[in-house]
Parts: structure tokens; sequence; C-alpha cells
């Protein structure tokens, strides 16, 4: 919603709970045009006279809204140090030490780093029955927000419940299966030597501490590079006590009516879960020392794409517990491999791997995780609905991430997304794209149904990259919306 040359963030208690939130916006009439920010909640000072912007103030508290990265390297803003300085207050870079006067966004570097001025509406103003938080839009309108979402627990305000308890509210303890340290001796330098060491990691509570340990130096500025010349991912991420078996030879796994068939379906999806956690680092590992039209990729894309490993992470995490509390354990069932199949099939082609992993594969995601959702609700299984209803968010935003960079690639390219994307889908696909398509939630992460409807994929060798081999599996329905 854009009003007064304002967008519309959301309601002032939605930014109550963490101090610092990214946002992510796309232009409505330009939808390869993204733009993310980063809004912070701090106290007021004492003494503060009212700046230019005063209804950004609200009680206690002041926003501010800055660009997400550094304008020195692109570095990510979202870890940056707060400090106060007179009756101003700055925010310095971790990775170089940069500082930007929140209100200005002037720096004694001589740098600039766009600021936004922040509007907190009372209920009278907006006919809402609460104060809402605007923001100045980034450019020409108008823009849709894509995404909001809170900057990781360090700046929880106050600090969160546990994720997962028993029954009767005592938090459950999974003990821990690891048998070497998260960070190993010598420790990797750069993001890409540690996409490749979590990449070779077999066990998944292992890979799982790895990825929260990579995704936080990457952010503190604690690795100071990205790229390695000598990071070689792995052909196929190595298991640990898994039966792994041909994607038609996994057992039948039911509707969710029984807690057999719960706990074959949550098996399942951590299965594919683990998979994506080195998806995502092997999108960085594959590709992070990719050039395009001769130069390098962009920080913001190792931004988003350890997000994603982030992400996906906390839902195998998620998963697994949920697992243990149903008295069952990740690796009791057989598993498949067929979403690293069509990995392989587009290891050459950062524009091939987008299309078919993120826009294909997780994009399909969005269309049948309503009905297991309702099926579980039906089931009276709701913690196991609220574990799937997080997943189901946080997987817009990574086909988001798929668009946005596929968009971005095909803009640098001189491509028509949505003719590249159709052609991509024909040359590394099997088989046609299946409904039905939860149109809301896919049109959400930008695809409209010109990328998607009456499409088949013309590869004929094998059943490598089938769609059908990731299904969960059940009789299609219309999808229902997630509530």
């Amino acid at each position: 919603m854009q009003k007064d040359n304002y967008i519309f963030l959301g309601s002032h208690t939605k930014f109550l709970t963490h101090t610092r939130y990214l946002f992510t916006l796309r232009s409505a009439t330009r939808p390869s045009d993204y733009h993310t920010l980063l809004l912070f909640r701090l106290a007021r000072l004492a003494g503060k006279e009212e700046d230019n912007n005063e209804n950004s103030e609200t009680g206690d508290h002041q926003f501010y809204v800055m660009e997400s990265t550094c304008p020195h390297l692109g570095a990510p803003l979202s870890h940056a140090e707060i400090e106060e300085c007179g009756m101003d207050v700055v925010a310095v870079c971790p990775w170089h030490r940069y500082d930007f006067d929140l209100r200005t966004g002037k720096s004694e570097t001589g740098l600039n780093a766009c600021t936004y001025s922040v509007d907190v509406r009372s209920a009278d103003e907006n006919g809402s029955t609460e104060r809402t938080i605007w923001v100045q839009p980034p450019g020409e309108g108008p823009w849709e927000v894509v995404e909001v979402r809170p900057v990781s627990e360090e700046f929880a305000d106050p600090p969160p419940e546990p994720v997962s308890s028993s029954a009767d509210g005592a938090p459950i303890e999974i003990p821990s299966s690891l048998t070497e340290p998260v960070i190993p001796d010598p420790p990797p330098r750069t993001l890409l030597d540690w996409a490749v060491l979590i990449l070779n990691t077999p066990n998944p509570e292992l890979k799982v501490q790895r990825t929260r340990q990579a995704v936080s130096a990457f952010r503190t500025g604690k690795l100071k590079s990205i790229r390695s010349a000598l990071a070689a991912p792995p052909d196929i991420p190595p298991r640990e006590d898994l039966n792994i078996v041909q994607p038609g030879k996994v057992k039948k796994r039911g509707k969710a009516g029984s807690l057999k068939s719960q706990i074959a379906i949550l098996h399942a999806l951590a299965n594919i879960e683990q998979w994506a956690i080195d998806l995502a680092w092997d999108m960085i590992a594959r590709f992070g020392n990719s050039t395009v039209d001769g130069k390098p990729l962009p920080h913001q894309f190792f931004s988003d794409w350890t997000k994603v490993a982030e992400d996906e992470a906390k839902h195998f995490s998620l998963l697994r517990r949920r697992l243990q509390e149903l008295g069952s354990f990740y690796g009791a069932h057989s598993v498949h491999a067929g979403l690293w199949e069509s990995a392989q099939q587009t290891a050459h082609s950062l524009s091939s791997r987008l299309c078919i992993i993120h826009l294909v594969h997780e994009a399909r995601g969005l269309d049948v995780n309503p009905t297991t959702i309702a099926r579980f609700r039906t089931a009276g299984d709701t913690e196991s609905v609220k574990v799937l209803e997080v997943i189901h968010h946080d997987e817009i935003t990574h086909v988001t991430a798929g668009h946005r960079w596929f968009t971005w690639l095909c803009g640098i390219t001189s491509r028509d997304p949505v003719q590249a994307f159709r052609q991509e889908v024909k040359d590394h696909f099997s088989g046609a794209l299946k409904g039905p398509f939860n149109e809301e939630d896919r049109r959400k992460a930008g695809m409209t149904p010109d990328f998607y409807e009456d499409l088949r994929g013309e590869i004929e060798h094998g059943e490598v990259g089938r769609e059908g081999n990731l299904e969960i599996g059940y009789e299609k329905e219309k999808p229902k919306a997630v509530s």
C-alpha cells in the first residue's frame, strides 16, 4: 500500500519485538527492480531535539531507515554497531568501520548512505485501530512490500521464548551428535571456504551449526573476503546414517490422518530441507567466483543466499525437533536425493540453477504446502501446523530471491525474464509444470502466471529433473490459503 508518497510497512506493534528489521521492496511497474532497506528502532536520546521528521518518534522509541548495504563495497549493515555522537546517532559498518549518520546518511569519510524518512501514524490518521509505520520510497513508485523480517535474535527485545517445547511447557533437549568442532582448526577464511566445508559436512546437526556460524561471521564482518580461488564444491554432498533410495522407491506417506503418516511426511520434509541447506551453499560455492558481463556478483547476492541457507537450517531444526516430539527421529525412514539430481543438471549455469531449483521446484512447494498444512490442522496437530506455516512463509521469500536474481541476470544479459525462464524449463526439465498453482503466493514472489502456465520441459533422459520426484505426494487439490 502506498499513500501520500509513503509505503505502508505494518502496524506499530509489529516492530516492537526486535530493534532492527530488513524489508524488501519491489517496483510494481518494474518487476526486476528490488530494493532492500534497514529499519532501526532505537531508544530516543534524552534531551534530543525533534528532527525534521518528528513523526518518526513514538514514546521512548525513534525509528530510522537507511540502505541495507554500505555504499563503500556493498557489505551488509544489518549488524552495524550503533554509536551516539553528541545528539546524533551513527551506524558503523562492521566490515570497514565506515560510520553513517542515521538521519542524514553522511559519513566523516565523505561517503553518503541513502536514508529515508519514517512516519508513525496514529490510528485516526489511517482508519486503523492502532498506530502504523510508513516509510519514504526509494524512488518513483508504486512499490510493494515483498518481505519484512527481523534481524536475527541478537536484536530481539525481549529475549524470545523457546522455539519448541513439550506438552508440559518444558523445552525439549535433543542430544548432540557432534563428533568434531563447529569451527575447524584452521578456520575457513572466506565465505566460499565456509560453503565448501558445510557442503562436505555429512552430520546434519553439524551442518546446521556451521551454517549459523558462517552466516554470523559473514554478517558481522569477521570474514574479510567472500571469494576463494580454491573453493571446489562436491558433486554430491555426503550424508550420515541415511538410507538413500531412488525417488520412486520411497514408501507412500499417507495424508497426515495418523501419527505414522504425520511422521512420514515430516521426515520427508526434513530430508528436503537438508538438501535445501546444501543448495543454498552450493549456489554460493559453485557460482560465487563467477562474473556477469565482466563484473563479480554483487554483495547483495551473497547476503540473500546466506539468509536462505540460514532459513533452511532453521526449517530442518524445527522439523527434526518435531519428529523427536512425536517419538521418532531423523533417519528413521528412507529418503531420496531427487532434488540434488536437478542441482547436478544445472551445475553449469547460474541462470539454469535459479530457474529449475528456485522458480520450479521451490515454487512448487508454494502450491502444495497449503494442502499439507490443512491436513495437519484437520488431524489436530497444531504444533506441526505452526512449524509448517513458518516454513511456508519463508519459502515465499526464497522464491522471491530466485526471481530477484534471475531477473537481475536477465537485465544484464538483455533477455526477457518470462521468455528466458520458459526456455530454461524446456531445456532443463522433464514434463509439464503441474497445477493447480498457488497464484497468490507465486505472485507475492514475483512469478506471474505468464511465467509458468502451459509450460512443459522437453528433456527426455531418465527421471532427472522431474518435478514429481520432489512432491510430498498427495492427490491434487486446489491450494488453500495459509492462515
